[in-house]
């Protein structure tokens, strides 16, 4: 049995132990997964309120390293796992409605293909100066968008998530609230929501205001307060508005590439790469209380993967008081750099938590992944050696 095949088992059991428990049943004799945190590890790492911080675990679009994407099933599992926050991306429907889907373009996350009914609403739009093909959820209600159900998006890397597909509906926010207030009594800790506000400027020119409908659903549901476990995050810099707004943090993310798409669009001629300079950081600090960088501007690696020496953004974005939370962290070794990859397969799993560690020993404040296990187990170990 090769080690992607043991730690997937692993997984399954311990999600059929954590739902007998919770449904008041027996747990029984399965053993814990090989890629989860012992019975004996807490779940939330404790808090030193004199000491350094501890990071946070994200579960990025729930647990898709074991279910599809942005689905209630992935979500609860995230939690389960041990997730301090499960993410959401939304995107509107065609009646004003937010759900969580990663793009609007949802040909391939969902089943709406097979589906002849929806057959004429295939089209092309430009969304952010890329052209995307496909369905977009902008032109279904959510009663026409409730009819389909979510499919695997990485069919050829988690072909096990395969066997998921349509059997979850696309959920709305509203929905993945209510499942995180209902996780959080279940579990007994608090389990926090992590929202991306997707594609600002797109819908805009729509004629959609989707921060708008993101800040009614939070103050109708009594989350935008301060102290309320909520992040709100973008690509774009919409956060500035964002900031007049909500009372909860706010999270700039950066890629590794290009500039954020309202730049472009007004014709600013800054890039990500200006943002992550001092005087970029000291200007995200203004509106934004973190930074979501891909992980490569914290560890460059070259063509081939291997990794270069960190960069000084950790130090930099401390400097200004700015946390960092850095994505994706994903346990195949596609995803990971080259030394710490085992195996010719780029699908099977490789030193994922060596990966999660070594970020962890520099100073972030947390990680997004898409395996909440590997990230509280990495975690664990980081602790135990940390010095008080």
């Amino acid at each position: 049995m090769s080690i992607r095949t043991r730690l997937l088992t692993g997984v399954l059991l311990a999600v059929a132990s954590l739902t007998a428990v919770a449904c008041g049943g027996p747990a029984g004799n399965q053993p814990p997964p090989s890629n989860a945190a012992a019975p004996d590890t807490p779940v939330d790492a404790p808090v030193d309120a004199s000491g350094p911080a501890v990071p946070l675990v994200i579960g990025h679009r729930g647990a898709p390293g074991y279910r599809p994407e942005h689905t209630l099933a992935s979500y609860e599992l995230a939690a389960r796992m041990g997730a301090d926050y499960i993410e959401a991306d939304v995107v509107p429907t065609k009646d004003g409605v937010l759900v969580n889907r990663h793009e609007p373009e949802i040909g391939g996350t969902t089943d709406v293909a097979s589906h002849p009914e929806f057959a004429n609403r295939k089209t092309s739009k430009v969304v952010d100066g890329t052209t995307m093909t496909g369905w977009f959820t902008e032109d279904f209600t959510l009663a026409e968008l409730k009819t389909l159900h979510a499919a695997e998006r990485l069919p050829d890397v988690r072909q096990h998530n395969t066997m998921y597909n349509n059997r979850y509906q696309v959920p709305t926010l509203q929905e993945y609230l209510d499942l995180a207030k209902r996780m959080s009594g279940e579990l007994h800790r608090q389990v926090g929501v992590y929202i991306e506000t997707k594609h600002p400027t797109f819908f805009r020119a729509l004629g959609i205001d989707v921060d708008r409908m993101l800040v009614d659903e939070l103050n109708r549901n009594g989350l935008n307060q301060p102290g309320a476990k909520v992040y709100v995050e973008s690509f774009e810099t919409n956060l500035r508005q964002l900031h007049d707004q909500l009372k909860v943090p706010l999270v700039q993310l950066i890629d590794s590439t290009g500039a954020p798409a309202d730049w472009v669009a007004t014709g600013d001629k800054q890039t990500y790469a200006d943002m992550v300079k001092p005087a970029g950081l000291a200007e995200v600090a203004k509106y934004a209380q973190a930074i979501g960088p891909d992980k490569s501007l914290i560890i460059p690696t070259d063509p081939a993967g291997n990794p270069g020496p960190p960069t000084t953004l950790v130090a930099d974005a401390h400097h200004v008081g700015l946390k960092l939370h850095p994505y994706t962290f994903r346990d195949e070794d596609q995803f990971l750099p080259a030394d710490l990859r085992v195996s010719p397969n780029p699908d099977d799993y490789g030193k994922a938590i060596d990966e999660d560690v070594r970020f962890f020993k520099l100073g972030v404040d947390g990680l997004f992944t898409d395996n909440t296990d590997t990230g509280i187990v990495a975690r664990a170990e980081y602790l135990a050696e940390r010095p008080n």
